[in-house]
This record gives structure tokens, C-alpha cells and sequence, in this order.
């Protein structure tokens, strides 16, 4: 990773977790162990891929961090609460996530279950109740539509029984690509727009060229999964190698062949750079991101 994408990467953590603590001490939410759980869910680790970008557009677009901070906070929400429900017995059935215990592990089942429904819940509580500036306030129902939008039926949720109901199944490369459009790709995008729909000088034009390069960009960060699950091993990984190929998973390399999907990827990066060359903007932290895309090795 470059390291000024590296040094960004390292201060969205530090301030998504700070916005973490400011909001449930503002609102006195009491520790349990319920708390723990979400806490051990949202903070075990993680590239903080979607925050980042929320953090890389508003800047770009001359929108305020302390909005992408909280707007990243709830995105996050999402994110870790899906990973905590992938993980569990009924769906993946995974024992380590981030090279630790998955949350069902660490605390229980139940206790898991409970923290993703918080975590869930807790994302559109903050895009409801968290200070925002001036212009930014008078989107929160556009926000909100888009992260449920993205969130659910028509995106995360909607790929994920995709997914599963893939599972054993041979599928063609183009529902393979719906899936993961909808799976992974849904909310990488909604961070993307979100981080637009905050800034007081974004365009319907801007919103649509980032539109696309959030399409590629979310695809290009599955391509990568599925190859890495290949050529890397758990340590890098965090997670079980090879996971997908002994749940007999539908991936891109098992589709297109490991040089079909480097080569796949590729294709993906050059669109998504292609999409950022169409904006007026310096887009040199989002080049940076898409880069990275066809080099990061976990």
C-alpha cells in the first residue's frame, strides 16, 4: 500500500473508533455484554476500506471530515454486522475472522446474533441522531435511503441469499457478477455516493461517473478476494485459505481460471480509472484506492 494511503487509512481508523466512543458516551448507552460484543465485532481489525473511501470523496468533493466521520461510523455498523452474520453456523460457518475468533466464538451464538441486530439498527440511529453540519443535515433522509437501499433487498442482503443458494450450484459469469455487484459491491457503492451526497458541490454528473467507478472498484475488491484466496495462506489472509473452494463457493478464479481473473481485474482497474479521469476534481487519493485494488495481498 502507498504510504500516503497507508497514513489516511491509519487516521480514518483513529477517528471512526473515536466517533464510536463520542456517540455512546453522548448517549449513555451502559456497558454489557452485549456492548462487548458489537465493540469486539465493529474494532477487530479491518482495512476500513468503506470509511476510507467515504473519507476520500467527501475531501475530494470539499465536503466536512466530522460528516464523513459519522456517515463512516454508520456504514461500518453495517459492514461489521454482515460480517458478524456471514460468520455464523447457519451461513458460513467461520472460526476466524481477522486472524481471531469470529464474534459467535468469542462470545455465543446468540450474543452474536444480538450484536449484528445492534449493529444494524445502531447505523441508522447514527445517520438519524448524529451532529451533522449545515448542508449535510438536510440529507439524512437521503442517507438513509441510500444505506438501506444498499443494505438490503436490493443489495447486501439480497446477494448474500444469492450466494448461498450458489453454494453446490454451477452458476455463469454473469450472475456470478450480479452477486457480487449486490453482495459486496452494493455498499462499497453506497460509501462512495454517500461521501458525494454530502458535499454541497456534487453534480448528477459526479454522482453517476462515481457510480460507475464504485461498480468496477467493487468488483475489482471481490476479484481480489477470490485470488488471494488462492494464492495466499490463513496468517496474511486472517481467515481459513481456501475457505471458498471447501464450501465448493462460485469465484471468479473458479470461473475464469486464476490468469482469467487477474486479467478480469484488470480490466475492472482500467474502467474505474477511466470513470475517475471523467471528474473535475483531484482524484489522486481515489487512484491511489483503486491501485490498490490489484495489489493488496489480505
Amino acid at each position: 500500500m502507498h504510504q500516503d494511503l497507508q497514513d489516511l487509512q491509519a487516521q480514518v481508523k483513529i477517528r471512526l473508533e473515536a466517533a464510536f466512543r463520542n456517540y455512546t458516551t453522548s448517549q449513555n448507552i451502559a456497558s454489557s455484554r452485549l456492548l462487548s460484543a458489537v465493540e469486539y465485532a465493529l474494532f477487530n481489525g479491518g482495512k476500513r476500506m468503506r470509511p476510507l473511501l467515504v473519507a476520500m470523496v467527501t475531501d475530494m468533493l470539499g465536503g466536512k471530515q466530522s460528516d464523513a466521520d459519522a456517515i463512516s461510523l454508520a456504514v461500518e455498523c453495517i459492514h461489521a454486522y454482515s460480517l458478524v452474520h456471514d460468520d455464523l453456523p447457519a451461513m458460513d460457518d467461520d472460526a476466524l475472522r481477522r486472524g481471531k475468533p469470529t464474534c459467535h466464538i468469542q462470545f455465543n451464538e446468540a450474543t452474536a446474533i444480538l450484536a449484528g441486530d445492534a449493529l444494524q439498527t445502531l447505523a441508522f440511529e447514527l445517520l438519524a441522531n448524529i451532529p451533522l453540519e449545515g448542508f449535510a443535515n438536510t440529507k439524512r433522509l437521503e442517507l438513509i435511503k441510500e444505506l438501506s437501499k444498499a443494505s438490503g433487498l436490493q443489495g447486501m442482503c439480497q446477494g448474500q441469499s444469492l450466494d448461498l443458494l450458489a453454494t453446490n450450484q454451477d452458476i455463469d459469469i454473469t450472475a456470478l457478477n450480479e452477486l457480487h455487484s449486490l453482495k459486496t459491491g452494493a455498499l462499497l457503492a453506497a460509501s462512495v455516493r454517500m461521501g458525494a451526497i454530502i458535499s454541497a458541490n456534487t453534480t448528477v454528473e459526479d454522482i453517476n461517473n462515481l457510480t460507475i467507478f464504485a461498480k468496477h472498484i467493487g468488483l475489482a475488491f471481490q476479484i481480489q478476494d477470490d485470488i488471494l484466496d488462492v494464492i495466499s495462506d490463513t496468517q496474511t489472509l486472517g481467515k481459513p485459505q481456501g475457505s471458498d473452494q471447501a464450501n465448493n463457493k462460485n469465484t471468479f478464479v473458479s470461473k475464469l481460471g486464476l490468469t482469467g481473473a487477474k486479467n478480469e481485474l484488470s480490466v475492472h482497474h482500467k474502467e474505474a480509472l477511466q470513470a475517475l479521469s471523467s471528474l473535475p476534481y483531484n482524484t489522486r487519493d481515489l487512484r491511489m484506492f483503486t491501485d490498490y485494488m490489484m495489489t493488496r495481498t489480505f
